[in-house]
């Protein structure tokens, strides 16, 4: 009983939990069926921010538990200029120049980036009903805009840790991360797994 209370009573809080969960799951099991690359996390982060700005800045002025903590800001060219050269930069280089003698992983990487990877696909339906869902069940929510967003940082930091790891180690180690195996794809992913845990875990707690 107590349990259904506090869903009650922090809807945002069991919110955020459940889209690290769902996240996790999907990703987990994406990994095990081979379908998970270094590419399919960090576009999903790009998607993930993308639809947040979207969402927000089509559904906050109409919940009224909605703070804007970008000082007022509330255009979104500079989000989607923002947003535009991580893409670029995103699909050239993790999905096309890491992976550019490994054909089995460039396929994967089109077949998310056209939309026909079903765990990638479920995850973005997922983030888009979440956070239209807590709009309008008028929760409480922070929504930022501009050209560098918190969950930008986010992004920014995976697209550099990202590349570190790609140079620094997975290439360094061809005898471990061979083509034939997706061991330098799951390296590379458990750091990006980690900060989106220690951002949820921020979240949570200021």
């Amino acid at each position: 009983m107590n349990n259904f209370s506090s869903l009650i009573d922090k809807p945002l809080k069991h919110y955020s939990q459940w889209d690290f969960l769902v996240f996790i799951l999907l990703t987990a099991l994406s990994i095990w069926s081979g379908q998970t690359t270094v590419f399919y996390i960090i576009y999903f982060f790009w998607w993930n921010e993308l639809i947040r700005i979207m969402v927000d800045r089509i559904c906050f002025k109409h919940n009224k538990n909605a703070v804007n903590i970008s000082q007022g800001k509330t255009s979104v060219f500079g989000s989607f200029i923002q947003m535009g050269v991580y893409f670029v930069f995103i699909v050239v280089f993790f999905a096309f120049m890491a992976n550019w003698n490994n054909d089995t992983l460039i396929l994967i990487n089109m077949r998310i980036l056209f939309f026909q990877n079903w765990f990638f696909n479920i995850n973005l339906v997922f983030v888009a009903v979440e956070r239209i869902l807590l709009h309008s069940t008028q929760q409480p929510l922070k929504v930022s805009f501009g050209n560098f967003t918190p969950n930008m940082l986010i992004l920014h930091v995976s697209i550099i840790l990202g590349v570190v790891l790609m140079l620094f180690v997975v290439r360094n180690f061809p005898e471990t991360f061979t083509p034939n195996n997706l061991w330098g794809s799951v390296i590379i992913i458990l750091p990006f797994l980690f900060i989106r845990a220690f951002a949820l875990r921020f979240k949570l707690t200021s």
